[in-house]
């Protein structure tokens, strides 16, 4: 029975995706990323559960990914062209499917990259869909960077680069900790503390701010360790 339990909650991540693409139908995108923000729980608890209960195997794994590509893929591509949408109709708005294409490919190299078990290389879905959900938060709000974001081209080429952190060669920290120590863990503690106070603050609009901290403390990371994203 404890078997099914993590699949349980992958398939709740799933779900919570759908109704995410529903709402974007109904010209929601907000209630969208709420959504998204709830699959990304259920997603980080389904491998938590399944490592605490000792039932991961790889029929859980390619649900999680399948599920991944539908919240963190498709989702978050239907969020950037709704805004994109909202700016002007054209053709050129449907190039920010790219991102539930290469959120696709993106899934298919982890589950084949031997080198991605206690790290990531490329942007992780998840980071990538609640990036992007962040979005329509910005740009309801009110500044230069609300403009930017409700612009056709700002949209299609957050896309692009979205697309290409992905799938690119570049070594990420993984928010695994094989103990609570401060060593070896520095890094993913200061992103942790960071988030902790950025998001009670600056809510949503927090998040751009995380993602470029993540890169930021990876490449450190880095940089100490001599780490490459080449195989």
């Amino acid at each position: 029975m404890k078997k099914h339990i993590p699949n349980s909650l992958t398939l709740a991540n799933l779900l919570c995706g759908c109704v995410g693409i529903i709402q974007i139908f109904d010209g929601e995108p907000r209630e969208a990323s709420y959504w998204m923000l709830l699959a990304a729980v259920f997603d980080f608890f389904d491998g938590f559960v399944a490592r605490l209960l000792k039932v991961t195997s790889p029929i859980g794994r390619d649900l999680d990914s399948l599920a991944d590509v539908v919240t963190f893929g498709v989702l978050p591509s239907f969020i950037l062209l709704h805004l994109a949408e909202q700016s002007g109709p054209s053709v050129w708005n449907y190039g920010v499917l790219i991102v539930a294409a290469f959120s696709a490919l993106r899934l298919a190299k982890f589950n084949n990259d031997p080198r991605q078990s206690d790290r990531f290389i490329g942007l992780p879905t998840p980071a990538n869909g609640l990036l992007i959900a962040s979005f329509p938060f910005i740009a309801a709000g009110s500044g230069p960077l609300s403009d930017w974001i409700g612009t056709q081209w700002f949209i299609l080429a957050a896309a692009v680069v979205s697309a290409a952190l992905l799938v690119a060669e570049l070594p990420l920290l993984a928010l695994k900790f094989k103990g609570f120590q401060w060593r070896g863990n520095q890094y993913r503690y200061a992103l942790i503390a960071s988030s902790l106070v950025l998001l009670p603050v600056l809510k949503w609009s927090a998040v751009p701010l995380i993602a470029i901290l993540y890169l930021a403390l990876s490449f450190f990371a880095n940089l100490k360790t001599g780490v490459s994203g080449e195989p």
